[in-house]
């Protein structure tokens, strides 16, 4: 009975042990299973859409697709900037059989080609590394092929494996430097510097079209976002080998929209074929509405060097060019306006009651500050003699403005040259404006830590001293005196292609100069008439017997005084040291339609004279250019 009593209590225990690591088990195994649930969970549904990502992008690409940039044309429908197609071919390292039969065809194929032999060296350069993170970088071998060229690939293509042709496309300035300044250009990134190549490690037959253009200068930098369209996406499905086996596109690209600008091609054309090689900035506007039909800067540039891989020595050795080809002169040049404001002072004279049209005065050729011994000559030695304000206009007497503008004040000159748009940036749509400098005595105190002579005063009389200003500046007070008072802002967009409707520039007109009578402004523009029309003007040579009638404004800029100059090398100070010669000049005198201002550098000798330039373009926009539409 003990015995069989032990032997149910063993097993009574055993049982109880084996159910309880059953027990243990089943926990475990539920345990377990949760877990592989939760983790089935997370997988399967919670990060479903981030390892999807991360799936899909083992085989699929999103590449960008660059738009084609929209061209800009003259008020006329001519291109000024056009995208030239062209090919290239270029190799795919990884994918190459045999390098050195692939060498040999292609040096069969091309022979007497120094660009394929570097990028030939380049590429077995490359193959010899075998760097791994470069491994999908392609090699552009030859640019810019011909038809024969092209057609010699074709043929030959079955054996070049890993090689390939590309169609890409080029901006192309077809006038080269005539627009050079006005246009602008475009650059491009460098494929190793493209931030979307090292993001995405695009496949190298799409990296090749996704190299980002951007304008550098002119129309095509203010205009960029314009021209320059929006991209597109397209997904592309890849093999385990790199290559594409088919694209969908995820969003259509919109090409950039084209541009017509106010600039007439034919008359920049002719006034660039007269200036030779003179620095020299030429602006020709229509100051009922504010285009720019003309707009020169000489020296300039062919701004189809830029258009391969932008190259920093050509760049800099412009940049150290000291005729300055890259500099715009007409909105970054900075020249003193001379007597080109004398009409400007004379209209506030009146304005202010200073002087009226009845003024007049002695011109002995000099002039002295009451009380003082310091004499300031006039331009004419011997003097106007007895001038009122007419004459002084139509002569430039510099001695009837010294006393203008000692009676009337900096303070005052200020304030109302300011009007003019003097010292201030004009708003012309285009980039890196400069504003020049309109003086008064905190300008001075600041800058120069000095104060504010009389003598400074009369400097400023006759646009000099410390007055320095840009020949757009200039122009644009032309125009705010020509409409009375009212500024119509200068532009040189004409419009915007939008395809099915035209976008048109518009700006609304600001009235600048206010409270000023009528018959002063007539009185100043009669003035003007007179320096080409009238026998004492200073251009009146030039202008006998014309058709049309204008109306003008001389001036001379004196650069520095050779007094307590040290001039080590005489030859080429006594280029920097000529006056600059500037004139302002509107036509016809009752209806104005052309303003004009030039601005010729260094030019005290009789090679090119302003008021002759002056008369050959009058002459070719009112008598000359057939079909010539403002």
């Amino acid at each position: 009975m003990k015995w069989h009593s032990y032997l149910l209590k063993n097993a009574a225990s055993k049982q109880k042990t084996l159910f309880y690591r059953i027990f243990i088990i089943i926990n475990i195994s539920v345990l377990l299973l949760l877990i592989l649930l939760f983790n089935l969970y997370y997988l399967q549904i919670k990060s479903f859409n981030k390892y999807l990502i991360a799936s899909q992008n083992n085989y699929t690409k999103l590449s960008r697709i660059i738009p084609h940039r929209g061209m800009i044309y003259d008020r006329n429908g001519i291109p000024l900037a056009i995208n030239q197609t062209y090919y290239r071919i270029y190799a795919i390292p990884l994918r190459i059989k045999d390098i050195n039969k692939t060498l040999i065809i292609l040096k069969r194929l091309f022979p007497f080609n120094q660009n394929l032999n570097i990028n030939l060296n380049k590429l077995i350069t490359f193959i010899k590394d075998k760097k791994q993170s470069d491994k999908y970088t392609p090699i552009i071998l030859l640019q810019e092929l011909n038809e024969i060229q092209i057609a010699k690939f074709i043929i030959n293509q079955h054996n070049l494996s890993g090689i390939y042709l590309q169609k890409y496309h080029k901006r192309l300035y077809p006038f080269k430097s005539l627009f050079a300044h006005l246009v602008g250009y475009v650059v491009q990134d460098n494929i190793k510097n493209n931030t979307y190549y090292q993001q995405y490690n695009e496949s190298m037959e799409n990296i090749l079209n996704n190299i980002s253009i951007v304008g550098r200068t002119g129309v095509e930098k203010y205009y960029d976002n314009i021209l320059y369209g929006i991209p597109g996406y397209k997904k592309s499905v890849i093999n385990n080998k790199g290559e594409i086996i088919y694209t969908k596109i995820v969003q259509k690209v919109l090409s950039g929209r084209d541009i017509y600008l106010t600039v007439d091609v034919k008359l920049q054309k002719y006034i660039n074929s007269i200036i030779s090689n003179y620095r020299i900035a030429i602006i020709i506007s229509n100051p009922q509405n504010g285009d720019i039909l003309t707009m020169i800067s000489n020296p300039s540039f062919d701004p189809n060097i830029f258009m391969n891989i932008f190259d920093q020595k050509i760049f800099n050795r412009l940049l150290r060019n000291p005729n300055k080809p890259l500099l715009n002169r007409v909105i970054q040049g900075i020249y003193p306006p001379a007597s080109t404001v004398k009409p400007y002072l004379a209209l506030i004279g009146l304005k202010l009651g200073i002087i009226n049209i009845n003024t007049i005065m002695y011109d002995p050729g000099w002039w002295k500050i009451p009380k003082n011994y310091k004499f300031y000559k006039d331009w004419k030695k011997q003097g106007h003699g007895y001038i009122n304000l007419h004459h002084a206009i139509i002569e430039s007497s510099d001695t009837f403005f010294y006393k203008l503008a000692y009676n009337m004040d900096i303070v005052q000159i200020y304030k109302w040259m300011s009007k003019f748009g003097f010292g201030h940036k004009t708003g012309i749509d285009l980039n890196n404006e400069q504003s020049g400098n309109l003086p008064n005595i905190n300008w001075k105190k600041k800058f120069i830590n000095n104060q504010w002579y009389i003598g400074d005063t009369i400097s400023v009389g006759i646009g000099q001293g410390y007055w320095n200003t840009t020949p757009i500046q200039i122009h644009k007070a032309l125009t705010i005196l020509i409409n009375n008072g009212i500024t119509k802002k200068m532009h040189v967009l004409k419009y915007i292609d939008m395809k099915k409707d035209k976008y048109c520039f518009h700006s609304s007109n600001v009235n600048s100069v206010n409270g000023i009578p009528q018959e002063y402004w007539d009185i100043i523009k009669k003035g003007m008439y007179g320096v080409a029309h009238n026998k004492h003007g200073t251009i009146h040579p030039y202008f006998t017997a014309v058709k049309y009638t204008l109306a003008a404004k001389t001036g001379t800029a004196q650069v520095f005084s050779l007094k307590n100059k040290n001039v080590n090398n005489i030859q080429v100070m006594q280029e920097q040291l000529k006056d600059h010669k500037l004139i302002i000049a509107f036509a016809p005198y009752n209806n104005p339609k052309i303003a004009i201002t030039i601005v010729i550098e260094n030019n005290n000798n009789h090679d090119l004279l302003i008021g002759k330039l002056l008369r050959k373009i009058f002459d070719y926009i009112f008598q000359h250019y057939n079909g010539f539409e403002i």
